[in-house]
């Protein structure tokens, strides 16, 4: 392994110049917390070998596992992530896993599956302000990589709004809630996630990153990440939740959030929302019910008597909004990879539902468009056999036309109301607008225009 050491500077800065090249990808750990969460980012380009599957062309998770590098031990000291494969995983990839009505029609033109291993990248220690370059290749190549970051700032973001509608009104996506809460009702399902789109198009001359740019500076969060996926597809998330850790000695951690109320400027009014999800009987009920879920799903690749639950229901605070998270934790069973385990979990129950595929046959019934991306994952698989990955929510997804979809939703359970329902999924979605709004003021009501 050739390891560079190189000037600090700020992740988002380094990327600047990549970011509109096809296979560029910046992991970029937006806002940090007491723990590892939102410390390390990555800048990813050039990829050695890529690979973009479609349902029904083989085994996905085969594919995945095939593009990775051979194992070898990651050097102390450095950022978990050194040189690997990146993975965006979309919702529909659970059809790959167990039994499930056709997806709907593609809109946005996006791979189920896109994933590319880098020999060589760039690491970011934010807490020591250090920065590396790594590569599993000749130290011309990690050189090459150095020169190739960039010390001067990128311009602002352009300010250019996007055109966006409401995907449907908000009747039918209140109506949608209703018909879960009867599926509970009759004992079919105990939860199910249900979503909503926004939808626009790309304005000529805005380009993904300045998109992506601006949802960051609106909503920063751990598991921030650009992915420029060629032919004008992008994904930019700032999603706040992990789906998915495991280190290389297979100790297994997810995050579940479930559970949402929103910030306010006063402390006093903020501090009131925070008490209100923590006490919510409701809230805490729907984050249950998902923890029962993944003990399961982890269950099936973990040693017997490992999965434990050391935090459930703890508050979490975003820039935009409160959240209920638990901790699931197990040890990884002998023979098994990460890859093993993001089959046995995906996509995650957060933004399924229980019991998983009951639900995902609801919500495939209910919604009127294919997810894509939004509810799958981003992960980075190590070459040391780690990996991490995030739940795709808080997320723009950019097809290759320029359609850009912005979506948001939540769990729906018995004691659910559907009007508070749809008003928990706008204030997921606010952040995301005022990206799409350009200037930060997000005062158009989502739902004032419909898509006919």
């Amino acid at each position: 392994m050739v390891i560079l050491d190189l000037p600090w500077r700020d992740p988002l800065t380094a990327f600047a110049p990549l970011a509109g090249e096809e296979g560029a990808v910046l992991l970029d750990a937006a806002t940090a917390g007491d723990d590892d969460r939102g410390r390390h980012a990555a800048v990813c380009a050039r990829p050695a070998a890529v690979v973009s599957h479609r349902l029904g062309d083989g085994d996905p998770f085969a594919a995945l596992a095939a593009l990775l590098p051979p194992q070898r031990p990651a050097v102390p000291g450095l950022p978990p992530f050194q040189t690997g494969v990146v993975a965006l995983l979309g919702y529909e990839l659970g059809g790959a896993v167990g039994r499930l009505p056709a997806p709907l029609p593609d809109d946005l033109g996006l791979p189920d599956l896109w994933a590319a291993r880098y020999d060589t990248l760039a690491l970011f220690d934010r807490r020591q302000r250090r920065a590396w370059v790594v590569s599993a290749e000749a130290e011309a190549a990690a050189a090459a990589a150095a020169d190739g970051l960039a010390a001067t700032p990128p311009p602002p973001p352009d300010p250019t709004p996007v055109p966006w509608q409401a995907e449907r009104q908000r009747h039918a996506h209140e109506a949608a809630v209703a018909r879960v809460i009867a599926f509970i009702g009759a004992g079919v399902i105990f939860q199910a996630n249900i979503t909503q789109r926004f939808l626009g198009t790309l304005p000529p001359g805005l380009s993904r990153f300045d998109l992506y740019r601006r949802l960051r500076a609106a909503s920063p969060a751990p598991f921030a990440a650009f992915l420029n996926l060629g032919d004008g597809a992008a994904v930019a998330s700032a999603s706040p939740e992990r789906f998915l850790r495991l280190t290389a000695d297979g100790r297994v951690e997810t995050r579940p959030i479930k559970g949402t109320r929103p910030r306010r400027a006063d402390p006093a009014a903020d501090a009131a929302e925070a008490r209100a999800l923590q006490d919510s009987a409701k809230d805490r009920a729907e984050n249950l019910m998902i923890v029962d879920l993944l003990r399961n799903d982890i269950g099936r690749v973990c040693e017997i008597g490992s999965v434990r639950v050391p935090v459930l229901c703890g508050l979490e605070s975003f820039a935009s909004v409160h959240h209920l998270v638990s901790v699931v934790e197990g040890r990884l069973a002998p023979g098994r990879t990460a890859v093993d385990l993001l089959r046995a979990c995906f996509p995650g129950g957060s933004v399924t539902g229980a019991p998983k595929v009951r639900a995902m046959e609801i919500i495939a019934e209910l919604e009127p468009a294919r997810r894509g991306p939004y509810c799958g994952s981003i992960a980075w698989l190590g070459a040391d056999g780690g990996m991490d990955s995030s739940i795709i929510i808080r997320t723009l997804c950019i097809g290759t036309s320029g359609r850009v979809a912005a979506q948001a939703g939540g769990g729906i359970v018995a004691d659910s109301d559907p009007a508070a329902e749809h008003e928990e999924s706008l204030t997921k979605a606010a952040a995301l607008l005022r990206a799409l709004d350009g200037d930060g003021a997000g005062g158009r009501h989502p739902q004032e225009t419909p898509l006919p």
